[in-house]
């Protein structure tokens, strides 16, 4: 064998188990997820997006990430306790309450938030351009889109002069909603009824009383009491004749009305590229919290019809989708 032939043949020899022992050598990184609805419902499409942008960026469950779920409805509290005690990386949190429980459980363990619609009065960061602690993420909306839920309402559906705004009273984020569809209903001349709060049995309850009345309409804000009844929202709707408004098009694509919102697969994915940035070092509280740029206005014609409703040309024209 010639000399550099021979040496060669040893550097390969040596490098090989070197790569090989690196590979296996790999620091694998822990990402918390924590939900706040069940896992089965259209919402968990978001945490999908995330995964896969993830994968994007380079990092796989199971090679070089290990994802922790948790998927809760109810005791928010608890659920952020589990995944705090498994000392994660990063957690990706969804949701001022979700949030909020996690805030109670570290303050140390760098979070990413989605679906926050105002995170400096709810005391989750300190200002939207340097968020300070360990707390960073993406806005879902400005309280003021709620306005547009129902200046949407009546353009739909003229007749409606009796709103009912189902909402979670505990809910910073539903106080702020409400008070501005209140604000743009006295322009309006409809009156606003609030309806709903921690459960389904509420909802049904309420809504069903409501509905008694003439000229009725909906509003679901945006929260996780709503997230996680949206099937029973959608299907009081239409039992009762009420033509509605959401915030997300996965309502209307389980049989609502209309939607106008950010869109939530959009903000996950960018969720994704902080959480890659902070596992590479980042900090949260150097990452600004940015606000939703992508929102879409999404009509259900079927419903519309099942409701006696006719579509103007102007609506359906300015309509990111329409389902047929």
């Amino acid at each position: 064998m010639r000399r550099r032939d021979f040496i060669m043949f040893v550097g390969g020899a040596v490098a090989t188990p070197l790569v090989a022992r690196a590979q296996q050598n790999e620091r694998i990184r822990r990402i918390g997820v924590l939900q706040p609805f069940a896992k089965d419902i259209p919402e968990s499409a978001r945490v999908a997006a995330f995964v896969q942008e993830l994968q994007r960026l380079g990092w796989t469950d199971g090679r070089n990430l290990q994802i922790e779920y948790r998927w809760e409805a109810n005791d928010l509290r608890k659920a952020a306790m589990e995944l705090v005690a498994l000392s994660p990386d990063v957690i990706l949190v969804s949701s001022t309450p979700a949030v909020n429980s996690v805030q109670q459980a570290t303050r140390t363990i760098p979070v990413v938030f989605t679906q926050v619609a105002d995170p400096v009065s709810a005391g989750i960061v300190a200002s939207l351009a340097k968020p300070g602690g360990n707390m960073t993420g993406f806005m879902v909306f400005d309280y003021e889109i709620a306005a547009k839920w129902l200046e949407l309402l009546k353009e739909i559906a003229p007749n409606v002069t009796r709103v009912g705004a189902i909402r979670d009273p505990t809910s910073t984020s539903s106080i702020g909603q409400l008070s501005a569809i209140q604000s743009a209903a006295r322009l309006s001349r409809v009156e606003v009824s609030p309806l709903g709060g921690r459960d389904g049995e509420d909802i049904e309850r309420t809504v069903t009383e409501f509905a008694r009345g003439s000229n009725c309409g909906l509003i679901a804000l945006a929260s996780p009491v709503t997230n996680n009844n949206a099937r029973l929202i959608i299907s009081l709707a239409a039992r009762h004749r009420l033509p509605a408004t959401y915030a997300f098009r996965s309502f209307v694509a389980e049989g609502g009305l209309i939607s106008y919102g950010p869109d939530p697969l959009d903000a996950h994915r960018q969720a994704a590229g902080y959480v890659d940035r902070i596992l590479k070092g980042e900090k949260p509280a150097d990452l600004p919290v940015q606000a939703a740029t992508k929102f879409e206005l999404v009509i259900n014609l079927k419903t519309a019809k099942a409701l006696g409703l006719t579509v103007s040309a102007s609506l359906l024209s300015r309509a990111n989708e329409v389902i047929e």
